[in-house]
């Protein structure tokens, strides 16, 4: 290949998590790869996440006894994302490939050093639909040392957990007055501490443990990482992606791509103008994504004939969002507040209109529904007094003072009465009044007549799992009575290119460019506009990257 200031066999635009994985997997094959990032830092949005993988049938699941099967996820998937001819990156064939895939991604992963464990409770989020797991699917690394990757590890960004816990542990911890595991696990925490003090240990958790595993697999099989290193432009020559324009030392710096190109950049969830075009009403300032989720590399496919879909969707992230609280890097959520017992959601006429448990990105779609004939963003979520003292808020801990500008902007509203409430919301005080009956009815019948609330083993692993008979139904009775705003957020979009099961990026006919590959929030979800357990944006994002890396060395 000629005219290339250097060429590689295959080129990795961003740096998620499906990125090293596609890095890692080149390399092993005898292969030469470069992971180009254009942030000063590695790992996207996946490090700062949770960093859970949602893998059916994994091996743990299987050492710990818990049954599954690829025919019962393809059940599930079959019954909870479905066959739509709008979602074309979910279709039939991707799904059957992400199932079969992703075991093997995660054996060829633990072949190579790298070490993971299962959540041991994180049921499906529709645990009715046939083939659900309630154990659940959950995939996470261990705790990793960052100090393991010597100077690379400046280059790591950080997670939004910094506490050196599991994340096992870290989801105890907050019933730590009550239980003794949670004791244990907080034991187990200070004991770390103190043992990474005197060891000279820094351990990280949750995604930063999971890209720090993977960027040191990468490393270690030969791959490049590089940032500061923004892709501008994809190069074809004869109707084939054969490299990328990048940036070195301020001047274009073109790079040859032998094999292909994968573009995991990210979605566009900070491109505003790009939000008003495919999903007008929403806000930049309502994600949690890494500074690079800006869109360009979803245009720059598109100008090359990639076909676009599911645009308008993306990963639901309800938001408790005080004042100032837009410019936080990580937005505080919403659901563990108003799935809690004692808690509801309500739209500006008062009236309750879902299910406050369930999945977050189905939550916030309602949340936009309603809106569009009662207003509903924002929509107040009414406590009372038992959440106050009892549940984080907005990033605050259980019972502590909270700001006097939340209530002097309008964030949070404290009465004495639930009449008193609404008046302060604005509200009529019958109408609220009256929500609030209803709800308490079902409590006491132990049923949500009207959202099936509880109902759902992922509705009472949301709530407190001390609070009996139902973990999420608990009337609201106590004073005072609080109300605080609750809008749509999210975490990621759900739209861009549509690729196939072999992560090819297809051209409006169906056809694949030749040597373009696509994984993560650049392509269209395999999971159409649902969220169907935790871990379905970053599990697929290594498989497909696994497959990309796979074809493209088979192929040649």
């Amino acid at each position: 290949m000629s005219g290339f200031d250097e060429t590689f066999d295959f080129v990795v635009v961003g740096s998620g998590g499906g990125s090293m994985c596609a890095a890692i997997v080149a390399c092993s094959a005898g292969k030469s790869a470069v992971v180009l990032e254009k942030c000063d830092q590695i790992g996207g949005t996946t490090a700062r996440s949770g960093g859970v993988m949602w893998i059916p049938n994994n091996p743990f699941m299987a050492k710990a006894g818990v049954p599954d099967s690829i025919e019962a996820a393809t059940k599930y998937l079959d019954a909870v994302v479905g066959d739509h001819n709008d979602t074309p990156g979910a279709s039939k064939a991707r799904r059957k490939a992400l199932l079969e895939e992703g075991p093997r991604m995660l054996d060829f992963l633990i072949g190579k050093g790298l070490k993971f464990s299962r959540i041991s409770s994180w049921p499906d989020y529709y645990d009715e639909a046939p083939g659900s797991s309630v154990p659940g699917r959950t995939v996470v690394a261990d705790l990793f040392d960052a100090n393991e990757l010597g100077e690379a590890k400046k280059l790591l960004r950080p997670n939004f957990l910094t506490l050196p816990v599991s994340l096992e542990d870290a989801l105890k911890l907050p019933h730590v007055k009550k239980s003794w595991p949670a004791k244990k696990a907080l034991m187990r925490m200070g004991l770390r501490i103190i043992g990474a003090k005197l060891t000279g240990k820094n351990y990280v958790t949750a995604g930063a443990a999971l890209q720090g595993r993977m960027m040191q697999a990468a490393l270690k099989a030969g791959a490049q990482l590089r940032v500061k290193s923004a892709v501008k432009e994809l190069i074809v020559a004869d109707g084939r992606v054969v490299g990328v324009v990048t940036e070195k030392d301020g001047k274009p710096h073109r790079v040859g791509a032998r094999l292909g190109v994968l573009v995991n950049a990210g979605g566009f969830a900070l491109n505003q103008a790009m939000r008003d075009q495919y999903m007008p009403g929403t806000s930049t300032g309502h994600t949690s994504v890494a500074e690079g989720d800006t869109g360009e590399m979803i245009q720059e496919m598109m100008r090359h004939g990639a076909a676009i879909a599911q645009m308008d969707s993306f990963v639901g992230s309800q938001l408790a969002l005080p004042p100032g609280g837009e410019a936080w890097p990580i937005k505080p959520g919403a659901q563990g507040l108003t799935a809690a017992p004692h808690a509801i959601l309500v739209d500006q006429s008062g009236v309750r209109y879902l299910n406050e448990g369930g999945s977050y990105t189905e939550y916030c779609q309602r949340m936009i529904e309603r809106n569009k004939s009662v207003p509903a963003v924002p929509s107040y979520a009414i406590f009372d007094n038992r959440v106050m003292k009892n549940v984080m808020i907005a990033g605050t801990m259980p019972g502590s003072a909270k700001p006097a500008e939340w209530t002097e902007k309008g964030f949070l509203h404290t009465a004495d009465t639930i009449e008193g409430l609404a008046q302060s919301l604005g509200v009529d005080p019958a109408a609220l009044r009256g929500t609030v009956d209803r709800f308490n009815g079902f409590v006491a019948k132990g049923h949500d007549d009207d959202f099936k609330r509880g109902a759902r083993a992922y509705d009472r692993w949301l709530g407190d799992p001390f609070h009996k008979p139902n973990e999420t139904l608990g009337e609201i009775s106590e004073g005072p009575f609080h109300a605080l705003t609750v809008i749509p957020g999210d975490v990621g979009t759900l739209g861009g290119v549509v690729t196939d099961e072999k992560a090819r990026v297809l051209r409006e006919d169906g056809t694949p460019i030749a040597g373009l590959y696509a994984t993560g929030v650049s392509a269209a979800s395999v999971m159409g506009r649902t969220s169907p357990g935790s871990g379905v944006n970053v599990g697929p994002s290594l498989v497909w990257g696994y497959v990309a890396a796979k074809d493209a060395v088979e192929a040649a």
